[in-house]
């Protein structure tokens, strides 16, 4: 019996591509950027099930492009706002994602954020290679500290809650705003009724909601005035939840103090984004699951919600369960 043909978008990790080559007869996109829009339209024909990254936009177009016996579509991540689950699910095509594996290496990355803006670490590392330090200064790069700060967090799922506890370790006031999740007294982190309540009174803001039409560009230029001159924002979640335009007029102007920056839109950001010019915003290039192990425990969980799409099982983590109703 031909095993079921599958189309992986890059090549993920061994412990995960090994589990999908053992069940399936996959292609593998070669190149280290994704596929052409046209490209993955033609790698899609046919196949039994697809295994996408967060930069391929999966719509009903792709679909409906793999036609009629596409089973699952898993993508190697957590947020899926690249994926028309609506579409998938009225085709019956079960989605599944990765969440959980990523919520520690995550949390430990958006800490890390806040604490290298705060503290300018790269801004003094540029410094220091430019030949700019001549003699240890009273007043030179002075940063904001921890102990006693407030911590606000925007969103409190698995990775909001998880920098909550490492915020604990440091001695900070952690409050949060997230309507939908129940209070847990364990976490040491306090709700407040309103995102303005937290903004007033956070000395660090970072973001962990997923990207949503309601979140989409919810940090603007009304919601950068509501937060501290002093305070540093951090956003690990999605670019596109964050209006750059906004921040770059706010950082420029030093209304906030810094930003730090995991994701943008788009991705990669161009190099004539003016973000780029400015001293007090720390980007990278989206690194914030890239440890080791996490990356290999995600490449395994995509793979098996993969293969039990096409087993005809319920995927271990799917976003549609609808699918199997009825």
């Amino acid at each position: 019996m031909p095993k079921p043909k599958v189309f992986v978008t890059r090549a993920i990790r061994d412990k995960g591509l090994d589990l999908v080559r053992e069940f399936c007869d996959a292609e593998v996109w070669p190149g280290d950027l994704p596929p052409t829009r046209q490209e993955l339209l033609e790698k899609v024909r046919g196949v039994d099930g697809l295994l996408c990254m967060l930069t391929d936009r999966v719509d009903a177009e792709v679909l409906d492009a793999a036609g009629p016996g596409l089973k699952v579509v898993s993508t190697y991540a957590v947020g899926f706002d690249n994926i028309d689950v609506d579409a998938a699910t009225a085709r019956r095509i079960a989605v599944g994602n990765t969440p959980g594996v990523l919520t520690e290496a995550t949390a430990d990355f958006a800490f890390a954020l806040l604490m290298a803006a705060a503290r300018r670490v790269t801004e003094a590392e540029r410094y220091l290679r430019a030949g700019k330090w001549q003699t240890w200064q009273p007043s030179g790069l002075l940063g904001l500290d921890f102990f006693g700060a407030t911590l606000g967090l925007v969103g409190f799922g698995r990775i909001g809650q998880a920098v909550a506890r490492r915020a604990s370790g440091f001695g900070m006031r952690v409050i949060y705003f997230s309507p939908t999740t129940p209070h847990n007294p364990s976490l040491n982190a306090t709700p407040v009724e309103s995102l303005d309540a937290l903004l007033a009174q956070s000395d660090f803001v970072s973001l962990h909601t997923p990207l949503t039409p309601q979140t989409r560009r919810m940090v603007n230029a009304d919601f950068l005035s509501k937060m501290k001159p002093n305070a540093v924002l951090v956003n690990t979640a999605r670019g596109g939840v964050l209006d750059q335009d906004a921040l770059y007029d706010a950082l420029k102007n030093n209304r906030i103090f810094a930003a730090a920056l995991d994701v943008t839109d788009p991705e990669p950001l161009p190099l004539d984004s003016p973000l780029l010019t400015l001293e007090n915003c720390l980007i990278v290039p989206h690194i914030g699951s890239a440890s080791h192990k996490t990356r290999d425990d995600m490449a395994v969980l995509a793979a098996e919600n993969l293969v039990a799409g096409l087993k005809g099982e319920q995927l271990p983590h799917c976003i549609n369960p609808q699918v199997y109703a009825g």
